[in-house]
């Protein structure tokens, strides 16, 4: 799954992070139930103010690096629609790395079938 990467811009450092946490899973499922979608995602709230990220998706966990409440939930809003897309284009992406591995071999066989028969006018 493609990672996805926000910018982070400045932040609060005071927060409840188990609040911040319950509400962001709390966020979660209901995005979930809203798309409609069946999805193993969860959410882990790393709060990091050093960070350049608000957020990436790995796997199906969505971290959440934001310090202020507000940007958090919209880092998870951000990731979670970004998850949602990546799935929608895996398949394109699966037949292209599939077609580039063809094309691969194939080009690697023709290649040495040409060094074999250059190898045939040497003395």
């Amino acid at each position: 799954m493609a990672q996805a990467i926000i910018q982070r811009g400045k932040r609060r450092s005071a927060f409840s992070r188990g609040g911040v946490e319950a509400k962001l899973r709390e966020e979660l499922e209901r995005l979930k139930a809203k798309a409609g979608l069946d999805l193993d995602l969860k959410v882990v709230l790393e709060p990091d103010a050093e960070c350049e990220l608000s957020g990436r998706v790995e796997g199906k966990t969505i971290y959440i690096y934001e310090c202020d409440e507000e940007r958090a939930l919209d880092a998870l809003r951000h990731e979670f629609i970004d998850y949602i897309v990546s799935r929608a284009v895996e398949p394109y992406k699966e037949a292209a790395n599939k077609m580039i591995q063809f094309v691969n071999e194939a080009a690697y066989k023709r290649k040495e079938e040409a060094v074999e028969a250059l190898k045939k006018l040497l003395p």
